[in-house]
C-alpha cells in the first residue's frame, strides 16, 4: 500500500464535461487520464507540492474520489496557497491520501454507513442521500470512471480529515469514558455504559490516532457488542476492546488481545 500510495494525482484525470473519460475498459492509466483532464489543474500542483508524484503509473488498483478546480476554489479563500507551502508538505499529502483507496471499488460498494479505509490512515464514510451517496460532506456526482490501473468517483468539495488525538489524548478519553460508565453499569445501567463505551470507540476508529491493529480491535469490540445477548454483555464487549486498545497505546502500539474468556 505505501509504494501505491502516491497515485494521488490520478484525481485529476477526471472531467465532468468530457465524456471519453467516461469509458470502461480504458487502456490510459489514471496519469495519462489525468493528462488529458482540464479541470484539475489544482490537484496537479497539490499533488506536485506534496511529494506524491512517484509512482503515478503503478499497477494499483486504487479508487480515488476527485474534487474538481471548483471543489477547490469552494476553499476558504487562502487555504490553498497555504497548503502549497513547503512547511506544510505533510499536511497537504494527508489530506490528497484522504481521498484515495487501495483496491478497485467501484459504485456498487457505496452504501450507508460504509468506512473506507484510505491511504491517510483515517476512515472516509459514506452516507446515502436523496439524490445518490456523499462521501464525507463531499457529494460523488459520477461513478465508476475507468482507468487501466483504477478507478474513479467525482466529488463535488474536497474532504479535509479530521484533526487526529494524539495517542496520550487517546488514552485518556478511554479512561474517562471507563470513569463514566462503570459505575453506571453497578447502578444497573448497563444500556447507558454500551453507550457511552460505543460512542467513545466510534470517536477512537475516526480521530483517535490509532495504528491498524488498534482500530481493529475497536471494530471488532462494535461488532461483538451489537451481536451480544443483552446490553449487559454489549458494555462487556466494547470494554474488553477499550482495555485492549489503552493498554497498546500504554505498551508503544504492542496490542495483546484478551477475550472474556480469558479474563
Amino acid at each position: 500500500m505505501k509504494t501505491l500510495k502516491n497515485i494521488w494525482l490520478a484525481l485529476a484525470a477526471i472531467s465532468l464535461s468530457a465524456p471519453a473519460l467516461a469509458g470502461h475498459g480504458s487502456d490510459k492509466d489514471i496519469v495519462d487520464t489525468a493528462a488529458d483532464a482540464g479541470t484539475f489543474n489544482t490537484l496537479i500542483a497539490a499533488a506536485k507540492a506534496a511529494g506524491l508524484a512517484g509512482a503515478l503509473k503503478g499497477d494499483g488498483p486504487l479508487t480515488v474520489f476527485a474534487p474538481t478546480d471548483d471543489a477547490f476554489s469552494a476553499l476558504p479563500a487562502g487555504t490553498i496557497e497555504t497548503l502549497l507551502k513547503p512547511e506544510n508538505k505533510d499536511q497537504l499529502a494527508t489530506i490528497l491520501k484522504y481521498h484515495v483507496v487501495a483496491g478497485n471499488l467501484g459504485s456498487e460498494v457505496l452504501a450507508d454507513g460504509a468506512r473506507l479505509d484510505t491511504l491517510a490512515g483515517i476512515d472516509a464514510v459514506i452516507s446515502k442521500t436523496e439524490g445518490g451517496f456523499n462521501i464525507e460532506n463531499a457529494r460523488i456526482v459520477a461513478t465508476d470512471i475507468d482507468a487501466s490501473n483504477g478507478v474513479v468517483h467525482v466529488i463535488d468539495r474536497v474532504i479535509l480529515p479530521p484533526k487526529q488525538m494524539s495517542r496520550t489524548d487517546s488514552a485518556k478519553v478511554i479512561e474517562l469514558a471507563i470513569d463514566r460508565g462503570v459505575p453506571m453499569f453497578n447502578h444497573g445501567n448497563a444500556a447507558g455504559t454500551a453507550a457511552i463505551y460505543k460512542s467513545v470507540s466510534e470517536q477512537l476508529i475516526r480521530s483517535g490516532g490509532l495504528n491498524g491493529e488498534e482500530r481493529a480491535r475497536l471494530e471488532m469490540g462494535l461488532v461483538e457488542a451489537a451481536d451480544a445477548r443483552n446490553a449487559r454483555a454489549s458494555a462487556w464487549q466494547l470494554r474488553y476492546a477499550l482495555d485492549d486498545v489503552n493498554a497498546s497505546l500504554h505498551n508503544n502500539g504492542r496490542m495483546m488481545v484478551r477475550t472474556s474468556m480469558s479474563r
